[in-house]
């Protein structure tokens, strides 16, 4: 039945080339270093869209954790042992073959993620940056010699972990698994990872293939999607040293609490409802366009979203105007019909969209576009008047939910902006740059973006936030070294000295 109903898809690509048994794709198998049957049975995977099968996939339970876990631990030292040029070459050759697998990941993030095609593709490139930059990380300096009284030498030098346990979230599968398993493995470390059992394809499989073909050895990369079970397994099994997990801040939380219970470095990028400040002096066009952009790209469903857009009162009118002309005329539904908002990921999150604004309109926000769905396709939706205490202010909303408030001056604008515990992604868009520089520098916020919106995400950028929107901790870039090794000082000296005992 399963064959069938991949073949109805109509992509034939979509027979994942991790198909090894000639059964369908993924069908109960998770990825070791080889597609070898799970525990736990078989995950279905939907297309949200139109709630059609594409495929089935293992589903991994904590004996597989543990299996994997320690097969992860045997093969790390061999892998940390070659050369920093070895592990580049690996790293930068499965950049090579995701580059040609594009049509295909670009198709299954579509299909299994809701993606639109831009954002897809912008996706894949995305990774390619990521493994390209891990790459290079491989062949960086890793330490500092030390100030020490000869005959000795002193080396403080950064060594890998051991085995990276990554926890990954549904709505950049790709990009959200690679950045955290590209740079571990470049330092020397093995991966188990746990993509979101929604999106274990485009999350995983998909980067399971790449470094198997690659030439990545055997049992330093492992695929285990599952449900909650599996990362709790994670966050306590003995031989995974850290744990790196992107998703809410709810399970951040409680990631965090177990992890730390059990010792692990644990790095957390949790969510975000995050400000775009318009200032008066704000060309409003260009405004408009990147408060849309940042508050429906992806249907919403992205931890840097615009969740607030504060704009001067002396600019609101014009920028709500403009914002509900733009939700009336984008396209909603099927990604492969080329529409610019697709479909959120399940019902539930649908239900979690609609019951916020509904929550905001009876708090006294007013609704002038959207707050309707079709199916999981939710409209582009605009909500004005929102203040302090209601809903669609307070609470990141993961849905396409443009919320504007009025501001009078500039205090204003930093304390609606400061408002709640999230700390992640803040804009100030003004005409004077200095100005908004110095508004801008008075933000709560991991990342600061002058004339630009919230959405911004680069390789070689160190990503992550402050308060609920994290622990403090970053991944990418600068930060990688810090996040997926750690320091280990040694001396040497010619002869053993003679003490005096």
């Amino acid at each position: 039945m399963t064959k069938q109903l991949v073949s109805d898809a109509s992509d034939a690509h979509l027979d994942g080339p991790w198909n090894t048994s000639g059964d369908a794709p993924g069908e109960g198998r998770i990825f070791t270093g080889a597609w070898v049957p799970a525990r736990g049975g078989v995950i279905e995977v939907t297309e949200p869209a139109t709630g059609r099968l594409l495929t089935l996939v293992g589903r991994a339970d904590p004996a597989d954790v543990r299996a994997a876990g320690q097969a992860a631990r045997a093969a790390q030292p061999a892998w940390a042992a070659l050369l920093a040029a070895a592990r580049a070459r690996v790293v930068e050759d499965a950049a090579r073959v995701m580059g040609a697998m594009g049509d295909v990941v670009v198709r299954w993030l579509m299909r299994e993620g809701g993606s639109a095609g831009g954002k897809a593709q912008v996706e894949h490139e995305h990774a390619l940056g990521f493994l390209h930059h891990a790459a290079a990380m491989a062949l960086e300096p890793r330490g500092h010699i030390l100030a020490s009284a000869p005959p000795r030498t002193s080396v403080a030098e950064r060594v890998p972990l051991g085995v990276v346990g990554v926890i990954s979230p549904f709505n950049f599968p790709l990009v959200l698994s690679i950045r955290a398993v590209a740079p571990a493995l470049a330092a020397g470390n093995a991966v188990v990872l746990k993509p979101d059992p929604r999106t274990p394809v485009s999350g995983g499989f998909l980067i399971a293939q790449a470094f198997a073909a690659a030439g990545l050895p055997p049992g330093l990369l492992h695929i285990l999607p599952g449900g909650a079970e599996v990362g709790q397994a994670m966050c306590a099994d003995p031989d995974i040293a850290m744990i790196t997990f992107t998703g809410s801040t709810g399970a951040g939380r409680a990631v965090g609490e177990l992890a730390g219970r059990h010792l692990k470095k644990v790095q957390l990028e949790l969510g975000g409802k995050n400000a775009l400040v318009i200032l008066e002096d704000a060309d409003i066009d260009l405004a408009a366009r990147n408060a849309a952009w940042g508050a429906w790209l992806h249907q919403g469903q992205i931890c840097m979203s615009t969740g607030r857009i504060l704009v001067h009162h002396s600019l609101h009118d014009a920028l709500v105007e403009r914002l509900v002309a733009k939700a009336r005329g984008l396209p909603v539904g099927d990604p492969l019909d080329g529409v610019a908002i697709g479909p959120l990921i399940d019902a539930g999150q649908v239900a979690r969209v609609h019951a916020i604004v509904e929550a905001s309109v009876a708090a006294g926000a007013k609704l002038l576009a959207g707050g309707t769905h079709d199916g999981r396709c939710y409209a582009p939706t605009v909500l004005t008047g929102v203040t302090p205490g209601m809903p669609a202010f307070e609470e990141e909303i993961f849905g396409p939910v443009a919320v504007v408030t009025a501001f009078a001056d500039d205090d204003q604008a930093v304390d609606l902006a400061n408002r709640g515990n999230y700390g992640l992604a803040a804009g100030v868009i003004g005409a004077n740059v200095d100005r908004a520089a110095r508004l801008g520098a008075r933000l709560r916020t991991g990342h600061l973006h002058i004339n630009d919106q919230t959405v911004v995400a680069e390789p070689q950028a160190p990503f992550g936030g402050m308060g609920a929107s994290g622990n403090g901790s970053r991944i990418s870039g600068p930060a990688n070294w810090d996040e997926f090794t750690t320091w280990r000082w040694t001396t040497t000296q010619p002869q053993a000295p003679a003490y005096p005992f």
